[in-house]
């Protein structure tokens, strides 16, 4: 099982002289970031698309084992619900072609308002839409879609159930392709001007998920950690915690290496 652990984002002024050196332009951010984790999970893709030739310089500053995973954009998940978007979701996919072989997934991110009832139909109408090139993950925050009618319906069309701990829902860690994708989140809490430290104490919580990608390994292919600013407080803190408790070597970067950390 190859596992991929890294950060939700990778562009918080917070991190400058905590992650990134304090005078780097933000224009080398990504190619810093991925000179020290080998993933990173696309969430500006979820506010506004990319345009073309930003995505081929997020490919290009990167490199070859650096991948990606990207948040479908929100006029499909949120504004319209699942019901609608198709534009923008056809652009979308466009757009994600340069990624290729650097590319793990789409996440499909749901509005926690969004329940099985209303969803799970809509779902079922948009999966043989999804361009077959790339796999897919869908994050749901209404406990309704915890059901084995959902997991059928995930497994027949090839969509991992993203397993998410927020502080208000967690997701049973459910198999339903042959990856997982583990979302560290917590709340909206922790101002941005405060990520580049640790605000909560995690490690309890962690390691039980630790616990469920161990068991996991064996059955899967490769896994997906993302760790969110807004989970502890620190995103590059919390994901290379995670994964040391399973088994990865530490990364490291320049705030680390002069112990200003």
């Amino acid at each position: 099982m190859r596992p991929y652990v890294g950060c939700s984002g990778w562009s918080y002024e917070g991190w400058l002289g905590h992650f990134y050196p304090p005078r780097l332009e933000n224009r080398r951010w990504l190619e810093y970031y991925s000179g020290v984790f080998d993933y990173v999970e696309i969430d500006s893709s979820f506010y506004k698309i990319p345009n073309r030739n930003t995505a081929i310089r997020w490919v290009q500053s990167t490199p070859a084992n650096f991948r990606f995973s990207a948040k479908f954009p929100q006029v499909v998940t949120h504004d319209t619900r699942l019901g609608g978007g198709l534009d923008a979701l056809e652009h979308f996919f466009e757009i994600m072609k340069p990624f290729q072989s650097k590319l793990l997934c789409l996440l499909i991110q749901l509005p926690a308002s969004l329940t099985k009832n209303e969803g799970l139909p809509k779902l079922e109408r948009l999966a043989p839409l999804l361009w077959k090139k790339y796999r897919y993950a869908i994050e749901v925050r209404h406990s309704s879609w915890f059901d084995r009618d959902v997991y059928k319906l995930l497994s027949k069309y090839n969509i991992c159930l993203a397993w998410s701990q927020l502080d208000a829902i967690q997701t049973p860690p459910e198999l339903t392709t042959d990856f997982f994708y583990l979302r560290l989140i917590g709340d909206r809490s922790i101002d941005e001007k405060d990520f580049g430290k640790i605000q909560k104490d995690r490690q309890v919580e962690m390691e039980k998920w630790a616990k469920v990608v161990n068991a996991a390994k064996k059955k899967v292919v490769f896994g997906i950690v993302a760790a969110n600013n807004h989970y502890a407080g620190f995103g590059p803190s919390t994901a290379n915690g995670f994964r040391k408790m399973i088994g990865l070597e530490q990364v490291q970067w320049e705030e680390m290496k002069q112990g200003r950390l």
